[in-house]
Formats: structure tokens, C-alpha cells, sequence
């Protein structure tokens, strides 16, 4: 039952974090524990997009696959993730993304779950924990990166 919530004030907008989380098939190249992700489906209703996807995460000889159903809703600035499939009992996943006074933003993440066997929460959970706290400063730090303007 590990949940893990925060909210990050970043220098960049709204639109440009959310276009930045919502590019899953980047993730391998700056996200912590992941290992390769794959867009099983894309569909587009109105102005959201429903993705299917598998992400692998490892860590040392440990690999995991999961799969989830990520809706992207841009007109809200809102990332919503369902759990689907894999080493999980559940996993709930949202992200938010509000106009900061000023400029920039304020990113908002929040995780919970649980794995179905208590061997492997006690193998890779702790370092579940820690790469689900840097998931948010991961984000940041890759658009500090890309956006340079």
C-alpha cells in the first residue's frame, strides 16, 4: 500500500510538462528503473487520447512488465493511469499540471499501489518507493534539458 504524493513548482508551462509526460515512448531514455516501454494502442476520441502500455522496469536481475491504460486529456492539463496488468495488486496514477502566478507551473503526482505476491514487494518495493519519489524530479530535470529557451 505504498502511496507517494507531491506537489513541484517548476520554471516551465503547463503545456510543455504535459507534453513531456504524456511522450511515454521517451521514458527509457531519463526515467529511474525503466527498462523499455511499448504503446500496445492509440486511440483518439474528441481531445483525449487513450493509450495501452507496457513499461519494464528492473532493477540489478529483477524485471518486471506491466501493462496500463494511460488517458491523456490536454484540455485539462490531466495524465490519468490505470493499472491493466502484471506484478501488481493495483495501481492508481495521476498527474496534474496548473498555471503558476508568475510563469511555469506546478506539477502535481501522485502514486499508489500494491504488488499481488509479498516476496516480491519485500524484494523490489523500497526501490519502488525511491524511484516513484524521483519520478517527479526526473520530469523536471528532462525539461530542463529539452526546453533550454
Amino acid at each position: 500500500m505504498p502511496q507517494f504524493e507531491t506537489r513541484r513548482p517548476v520554471k516551465h508551462s503547463p503545456e510543455r510538462m504535459y507534453n513531456l509526460v504524456a511522450d511515454v515512448e521517451k521514458y527509457p531514455e531519463f526515467l529511474p528503473l525503466c527498462d523499455g516501454l511499448t504503446v500496445r494502442s492509440r486511440k483518439e476520441r474528441d481531445t483525449k487520447t487513450l493509450l495501452v502500455a507496457d513499461m519494464t522496469v528492473g532493477y540489478k536481475a529483477i524485471r518486471e512488465t506491466f501493462t496500463t491504460q494511460v488517458l491523456l486529456k490536454p484540455e485539462e492539463s490531466a495524465i490519468d493511469v490505470k493499472y491493466l496488468d502484471g506484478p501488481f495488486k493495483y495501481l492508481d496514477n495521476r498527474w496534474r499540471f496548473e498555471p503558476a502566478e508568475g510563469g511555469g507551473c506546478s506539477v502535481y503526482f501522485f502514486i499508489d499501489y500494491e504488488f499481488k505476491s509479498r516476496l516480491l514487494g519485500a524484494l523490489m518495493g523500497s526501490m519502488f518507493d525511491r524511484a516513484f519519489r524521483m519520478f517527479a524530479e526526473a520530469f523536471e530535470a528532462r525539461a530542463d534539458k529539452i526546453y533550454t529557451d
